[in-house]
Protein backbone atom coordinates (compact mmCIF):
# COMPACT_ATOMS: atom_id res chain seq x y z
CA UNK A 1 0.00 0.00 0.00
CA UNK A 2 1.22 3.74 -0.67
CA UNK A 3 -0.18 6.42 0.41
CA UNK A 4 1.23 10.14 -1.75
CA UNK A 5 0.24 13.81 -2.10
CA UNK A 6 -1.80 14.59 -5.14
CA UNK A 7 -2.58 18.19 -4.12
CA UNK A 8 -0.62 19.41 -0.62
CA UNK A 9 -2.72 21.68 1.57
CA UNK A 10 -5.18 23.20 -1.53
CA UNK A 11 -8.07 23.00 0.83
CA UNK A 12 -8.39 26.10 3.37
CA UNK A 13 -11.50 24.96 5.41
CA UNK A 14 -13.11 21.55 4.76
CA UNK A 15 -11.74 19.41 1.80
CA UNK A 16 -14.68 17.15 1.05
CA UNK A 17 -17.42 15.38 -1.45
CA UNK A 18 -14.43 13.45 -3.80
CA UNK A 19 -16.19 12.22 -7.03
CA UNK A 20 -14.46 10.79 -9.62
CA UNK A 21 -15.04 12.31 -13.43
CA UNK A 22 -15.05 9.70 -15.60
CA UNK A 23 -15.06 11.62 -18.63
CA UNK A 24 -11.77 13.21 -18.23
CA UNK A 25 -10.47 10.89 -15.72
CA UNK A 26 -10.43 13.97 -13.23
CA UNK A 27 -11.21 14.39 -9.63
CA UNK A 28 -13.47 16.40 -8.65
CA UNK A 29 -13.51 17.82 -4.95
CA UNK A 30 -14.86 20.64 -2.88
CA UNK A 31 -13.87 23.46 -0.04
CA UNK A 32 -16.84 23.24 1.31
CA UNK A 33 -16.95 26.32 3.76
CA UNK A 34 -15.04 27.98 1.18
CA UNK A 35 -17.63 28.41 -1.96
CA UNK A 36 -14.79 26.14 -4.43
CA UNK A 37 -15.22 23.33 -6.61
CA UNK A 38 -12.30 21.98 -7.98
CA UNK A 39 -11.21 19.74 -10.72
CA UNK A 40 -7.90 17.66 -10.86
CA UNK A 41 -6.65 16.28 -13.98
CA UNK A 42 -4.89 12.90 -12.96
CA UNK A 43 -3.72 13.10 -16.73
CA UNK A 44 -1.44 16.47 -16.20
CA UNK A 45 -1.48 16.69 -12.45
CA UNK A 46 -2.66 20.29 -12.96
CA UNK A 47 -5.97 21.56 -10.66
CA UNK A 48 -8.36 24.12 -11.08
CA UNK A 49 -11.55 25.96 -9.05
CA UNK A 50 -14.44 27.53 -9.79
CA UNK A 51 -14.80 30.19 -6.62
CA UNK A 52 -18.93 30.50 -5.64
CA UNK A 53 -20.37 32.29 -2.84
CA UNK A 54 -21.14 30.34 -0.21
CA UNK A 55 -21.09 27.05 1.15
CA UNK A 56 -21.28 23.68 -1.35
CA UNK A 57 -21.43 20.52 0.38
CA UNK A 58 -21.24 18.23 -2.66
CA UNK A 59 -20.31 18.06 -6.69
CA UNK A 60 -21.34 15.37 -9.08
CA UNK A 61 -21.28 14.99 -13.07
CA UNK A 62 -24.45 14.93 -14.98
CA UNK A 63 -25.47 13.69 -18.46
CA UNK A 64 -25.88 17.21 -19.77
CA UNK A 65 -22.03 17.38 -19.21
CA UNK A 66 -22.11 20.13 -16.48
CA UNK A 67 -22.25 19.95 -12.85
CA UNK A 68 -24.85 19.44 -9.98
CA UNK A 69 -23.55 21.03 -6.98
CA UNK A 70 -25.50 21.80 -3.59
CA UNK A 71 -24.93 25.45 -3.00
CA UNK A 72 -26.16 26.44 0.65
CA UNK A 73 -29.64 25.09 0.73
CA UNK A 74 -29.95 25.22 -3.07
CA UNK A 75 -29.53 22.48 -5.75
CA UNK A 76 -27.43 24.30 -9.09
CA UNK A 77 -26.46 23.25 -12.33
CA UNK A 78 -22.74 24.34 -12.46
CA UNK A 79 -20.77 25.15 -15.81
CA UNK A 80 -17.01 24.77 -15.30
CA UNK A 81 -15.26 26.68 -17.89
CA UNK A 82 -18.20 29.56 -17.84
CA UNK A 83 -18.52 29.50 -14.12
CA UNK A 84 -22.03 29.69 -14.38
CA UNK A 85 -24.38 28.56 -11.88
CA UNK A 86 -28.01 27.65 -12.57
CA UNK A 87 -30.36 27.58 -9.63
CA UNK A 88 -32.07 24.36 -9.88
CA UNK A 89 -34.18 23.92 -6.67
CA UNK A 90 -33.73 25.48 -2.70
CA UNK A 91 -35.31 23.40 -0.42
CA UNK A 92 -35.91 24.00 3.68
CA UNK A 93 -36.78 27.59 3.64
CA UNK A 94 -38.17 27.25 7.13
CA UNK A 95 -34.20 26.22 7.83
CA UNK A 96 -32.55 29.18 7.61
CA UNK A 97 -29.25 28.04 9.57
CA UNK A 98 -29.30 24.24 7.10
CA UNK A 99 -26.88 23.67 4.08
CA UNK A 100 -27.00 20.99 2.13
CA UNK A 101 -23.52 18.74 2.70
CA UNK A 102 -22.93 15.09 1.00
CA UNK A 103 -24.63 13.76 -2.07
CA UNK A 104 -24.26 10.83 -4.53
CA UNK A 105 -26.40 9.75 -7.69
CA UNK A 106 -27.98 6.35 -7.23
CA UNK A 107 -27.22 3.05 -9.62
CA UNK A 108 -30.05 5.22 -12.21
CA UNK A 109 -28.81 8.65 -11.89
CA UNK A 110 -31.30 9.60 -9.33
CA UNK A 111 -28.73 12.72 -6.88
CA UNK A 112 -29.32 11.30 -3.26
CA UNK A 113 -28.59 14.60 -1.00
CA UNK A 114 -28.41 15.19 2.93
CA UNK A 115 -28.74 18.42 4.76
CA UNK A 116 -27.37 19.90 7.92
CA UNK A 117 -27.21 23.08 10.21
CA UNK A 118 -24.45 24.83 9.90
CA UNK A 119 -21.44 24.20 12.67
CA UNK A 120 -20.67 26.71 14.83
CA UNK A 121 -17.34 24.85 15.12
CA UNK A 122 -16.73 21.05 13.82
CA UNK A 123 -19.09 18.40 14.80
CA UNK A 124 -21.28 21.81 17.07
CA UNK A 125 -24.84 22.60 15.88
CA UNK A 126 -28.36 22.08 16.57
CA UNK A 127 -29.27 18.43 16.53
CA UNK A 128 -31.62 16.63 14.32
CA UNK A 129 -32.21 19.48 12.33
CA UNK A 130 -31.08 17.87 8.60
CA UNK A 131 -32.88 15.88 6.43
CA UNK A 132 -32.04 13.17 3.56
CA UNK A 133 -33.59 14.05 0.00
CA UNK A 134 -33.42 12.75 -3.88
CA UNK A 135 -34.03 14.22 -6.96
CA UNK A 136 -35.13 12.55 -9.62
CA UNK A 137 -34.25 13.58 -13.84
CA UNK A 138 -37.35 15.94 -13.74
CA UNK A 139 -35.72 17.50 -10.10
CA UNK A 140 -38.76 15.96 -8.40
CA UNK A 141 -38.07 16.23 -4.52
CA UNK A 142 -38.83 13.19 -2.07
CA UNK A 143 -38.23 12.98 1.50
CA UNK A 144 -36.19 9.60 2.70
CA UNK A 145 -35.20 10.68 6.11
CA UNK A 146 -35.98 13.55 8.71
CA UNK A 147 -34.21 14.79 12.60
CA UNK A 148 -30.66 13.75 10.84
CA UNK A 149 -27.97 15.80 12.36
CA UNK A 150 -25.18 16.30 10.04
CA UNK A 151 -26.13 14.00 6.83
CA UNK A 152 -22.94 12.45 4.91
CA UNK A 153 -21.73 9.10 3.15
CA UNK A 154 -23.72 7.60 1.19
CA UNK A 155 -23.08 4.10 -0.67
CA UNK A 156 -24.96 1.63 -2.88
CA UNK A 157 -24.95 -1.99 -2.75
CA UNK A 158 -24.16 -4.21 -5.77
CA UNK A 159 -27.27 -5.57 -6.53
CA UNK A 160 -29.26 -2.12 -5.61
CA UNK A 161 -31.00 -3.67 -3.21
CA UNK A 162 -29.60 -1.59 -0.12
CA UNK A 163 -29.21 1.86 0.25
CA UNK A 164 -26.21 2.45 2.86
CA UNK A 165 -26.09 6.15 4.62
CA UNK A 166 -24.07 7.61 7.54
CA UNK A 167 -25.87 10.58 10.08
CA UNK A 168 -22.03 11.25 11.65
CA UNK A 169 -23.46 12.26 15.31
CA UNK A 170 -24.80 9.41 16.00
CA UNK A 171 -21.63 7.98 14.60
CA UNK A 172 -23.86 4.87 12.74
CA UNK A 173 -24.26 3.51 9.75
CA UNK A 174 -27.89 2.71 8.62
CA UNK A 175 -28.87 0.70 5.69
CA UNK A 176 -32.55 0.93 4.00
CA UNK A 177 -34.35 -1.33 1.51
CA UNK A 178 -34.08 0.11 -1.64
CA UNK A 179 -36.57 0.02 -5.19
CA UNK A 180 -34.38 1.14 -8.18
CA UNK A 181 -37.03 1.34 -10.01
CA UNK A 182 -38.79 3.53 -8.16
CA UNK A 183 -36.47 5.52 -5.68
CA UNK A 184 -38.03 4.41 -2.64
CA UNK A 185 -36.69 3.51 0.36
CA UNK A 186 -37.52 1.84 3.51
CA UNK A 187 -36.78 -0.43 6.74
CA UNK A 188 -33.87 1.69 8.02
CA UNK A 189 -31.55 0.00 10.33
CA UNK A 190 -28.14 0.15 11.75
CA UNK A 191 -25.46 -2.09 10.30
CA UNK A 192 -22.56 -0.05 11.93
CA UNK A 193 -22.45 1.46 15.06
CA UNK A 194 -19.08 3.45 16.00
CA UNK A 195 -19.73 2.69 19.77
CA UNK A 196 -19.58 4.27 23.04
CA UNK A 197 -15.49 5.38 24.21
CA UNK A 198 -14.22 5.38 20.86
CA UNK A 199 -14.35 8.57 19.50
CA UNK A 200 -10.50 9.32 20.49
CA UNK A 201 -9.34 6.16 18.17
CA UNK A 202 -12.32 6.10 15.45
CA UNK A 203 -13.82 9.53 15.44
CA UNK A 204 -16.79 9.97 13.61
CA UNK A 205 -17.89 8.20 10.18
CA UNK A 206 -18.62 10.91 7.73
CA UNK A 207 -18.06 10.17 3.59
CA UNK A 208 -18.10 6.62 2.42
CA UNK A 209 -17.99 4.27 -0.94
CA UNK A 210 -18.50 0.53 -1.23
CA UNK A 211 -15.59 -1.49 -3.20
CA UNK A 212 -16.41 -4.48 -5.83
CA UNK A 213 -16.68 -6.99 -2.79
CA UNK A 214 -19.38 -4.69 -1.03
CA UNK A 215 -17.39 -3.81 1.62
CA UNK A 216 -17.83 -0.36 2.54
CA UNK A 217 -14.80 2.09 3.20
CA UNK A 218 -15.68 4.86 5.82
CA UNK A 219 -13.77 8.45 6.12
CA UNK A 220 -12.87 9.11 10.33
CA UNK A 221 -13.39 12.60 10.95
CA UNK A 222 -11.02 13.13 13.89
CA UNK A 223 -9.99 9.77 13.30
CA UNK A 224 -7.04 9.95 10.94
CA UNK A 225 -7.71 6.81 9.24
CA UNK A 226 -10.39 5.24 6.63
CA UNK A 227 -12.07 2.32 7.58
CA UNK A 228 -13.25 -0.61 5.87
CA UNK A 229 -16.06 -2.22 7.22
CA UNK A 230 -18.22 -5.36 6.45
CA UNK A 231 -21.71 -4.13 6.24
CA UNK A 232 -23.30 -7.73 6.87
CA UNK A 233 -21.28 -7.94 10.32
CA UNK A 234 -20.68 -4.42 11.33
CA UNK A 235 -17.15 -5.61 11.68
CA UNK A 236 -13.91 -3.96 11.37
CA UNK A 237 -11.51 -5.78 8.30
CA UNK A 238 -8.83 -2.81 7.68
CA UNK A 239 -7.72 0.45 8.69
CA UNK A 240 -5.49 3.21 6.13
CA UNK A 241 -4.21 5.88 8.15
CA UNK A 242 -4.49 9.01 6.45
CA UNK A 243 -2.11 12.20 7.59
CA UNK A 244 -4.79 13.99 8.08
CA UNK A 245 -6.64 14.24 11.26
CA UNK A 246 -10.33 15.87 10.55
CA UNK A 247 -10.58 12.65 7.51
CA UNK A 248 -13.53 13.73 5.62
CA UNK A 249 -14.53 11.35 2.65
CA UNK A 250 -12.99 8.84 0.17
CA UNK A 251 -13.86 7.96 -3.23
CA UNK A 252 -12.80 5.19 -6.27
CA UNK A 253 -10.82 6.31 -9.17
CA UNK A 254 -8.31 6.01 -11.84
CA UNK A 255 -8.59 4.06 -14.76
CA UNK A 256 -9.20 0.82 -13.35
CA UNK A 257 -10.71 2.18 -10.21
CA UNK A 258 -8.37 0.59 -7.99
CA UNK A 259 -7.21 4.18 -6.36
CA UNK A 260 -9.10 5.64 -3.30
CA UNK A 261 -8.66 9.43 -2.81
CA UNK A 262 -9.25 10.97 0.37
CA UNK A 263 -10.15 14.43 1.46
CA UNK A 264 -9.61 16.19 4.75
CA UNK A 265 -9.85 19.02 6.47
CA UNK A 266 -8.24 21.88 8.55
CA UNK A 267 -10.87 24.08 10.18
CA UNK A 268 -10.85 23.62 13.73
CA UNK A 269 -7.36 22.39 13.82
CA UNK A 270 -4.99 23.85 16.94
CA UNK A 271 -1.88 24.61 16.28
CA UNK A 272 -0.51 21.15 17.75
CA UNK A 273 -2.89 19.05 15.56
CA UNK A 274 -1.10 20.91 12.69
CA UNK A 275 1.98 20.55 13.72
CA UNK A 276 1.37 16.78 13.95
CA UNK A 277 -0.82 16.84 10.83
CA UNK A 278 1.04 19.37 8.30
CA UNK A 279 -0.59 17.75 5.56
CA UNK A 280 -4.13 18.67 6.72
CA UNK A 281 -6.39 20.28 3.68
CA UNK A 282 -4.31 18.00 1.32
CA UNK A 283 -6.06 14.99 -1.02
CA UNK A 284 -4.71 11.68 -0.86
CA UNK A 285 -4.39 8.91 -2.90
CA UNK A 286 -4.26 5.49 -1.67
CA UNK A 287 -2.91 2.53 -3.76
CA UNK A 288 -1.98 -1.22 -4.04
CA UNK A 289 -5.02 -1.93 -1.48
CA UNK A 290 -5.41 -5.12 -3.63
CA UNK A 291 -9.50 -4.12 -4.39
CA UNK A 292 -11.13 -1.81 -6.81
CA UNK A 293 -14.34 0.12 -6.59
CA UNK A 294 -16.93 0.98 -9.22
CA UNK A 295 -17.46 3.55 -11.77
CA UNK A 296 -19.44 6.61 -10.41
CA UNK A 297 -23.54 6.83 -11.77
CA UNK A 298 -23.73 10.56 -13.16
CA UNK A 299 -26.87 12.79 -12.50
CA UNK A 300 -29.64 11.69 -15.11
CA UNK A 301 -31.26 15.11 -15.38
Amino acid sequence: MSITTILERCCETVGEGPHWEESTQSLLFVDLLNGRVFRWDSQTGKHEYVQLDGTVGFVVPSSKGDLIIGLNRTLARLDFSTKEVTPIVSIEEDLPKNRFNDGKCDPVGRLFAGTMENETKPTVLSLEKGGLYSFDKDNKMKTHATKISISNGLAWSLDHKTLYYIDSLPRKVYAFDYDKETGDTSNQRVVIDFGEGTVETMGFPDGMCIDEEGMLWVACFAGGKVVRFDPNSGKSLREVPIPGLRTTSCCWGGPNYDELYVTCGCTGATEEELEKYPQSGSVFKVTGLGVKGLPPTVYDG
